[in-house]
C-alpha cells in the first residue's frame, strides 16, 4: 500500500465485541495505529498518548483506532485499565495486520522474533492513505500525529 492508495474496507471486533469497519468513518480522517503488545511499556505510552490527545483529535474530527493481534478479552482489559476513549480492535487471526504488512521479523532481547512493527497510518476522509509512520517511537507520537493532522 502506497500513500494515495484507497485503503480497502475491513471489519474487526472492538474491545466489546462490536464490529467496527473502516467505511463507517468515511468522511473523517482516521488514525490507525498497530501496536506490538498490550500493557507493555511502549504500547502503554503510545496508547495513553492518544488517550491524552484524544480531545484535541476529536475536536479536529479525527477517529482513532488501535489494532493488535489479540483477543477481544485482552483488548477489553487493556482498554479498561488505561481508560482509553477510542476503540481497540482485535485482529486475533492477523488478517488486517497481514494486509497492512506490519508483522515483521525483529530482534527482542537478542533473539529474532516475528511481531508487529509499531506502525501508524493516517487515512484521509476519502479513505486514501495520507501518511505512514514506521518504527514508531511511542514517546510524543500522538503529538506528532496531531501536528501533522493540523497542517
Amino acid at each position: 500500500m502506497q500513500v494515495g492508495d484507497v485503503v480497502e474496507d475491513f471489519s474487526l471486533p472492538d474491545q466489546d465485541g462490536n464490529p467496527v469497519s473502516l467505511t463507517q468513518f468515511a468522511g473523517k480522517p482516521v488514525v490507525l495505529f498497530f501496536y506490538p503488545k498490550a500493557d507493555t511499556p511502549g504500547c502503554t505510552i503510545e496508547a495513553c498518548g492518544f488517550r491524552d490527545q484524544f480531545h484535541k483529535l476529536q475536536q479536529a474530527g479525527v477517529v482513532v483506532l488501535g489494532i493488535f493481534r489479540d483477543t477481544v478479552k485482552a483488548q477489553k482489559k487493556f482498554h479498561m485499565k488505561y481508560e482509553l476513549p477510542y476503540p481497540l480492535l482485535a485482529d486475533a487471526n492477523q488478517t488486517i495486520c497481514n494486509r497492512f504488512r506490519v508483522i515483521k521479523p525483529k530482534t527482542m532481547y537478542g533473539k529474532l522474533v516475528t511481531g508487529i512493527e509499531r506502525t501508524t497510518y493516517i487515512i484521509g476522509p476519502d479513505q486514501r492513505l495520507r501518511h505512514e509512520y514506521n518504527k514508531v517511537k511511542p514517546e510524543g507520537h500522538a503529538e506528532e500525529v496531531l501536528a501533522l493532522l493540523k497542517r
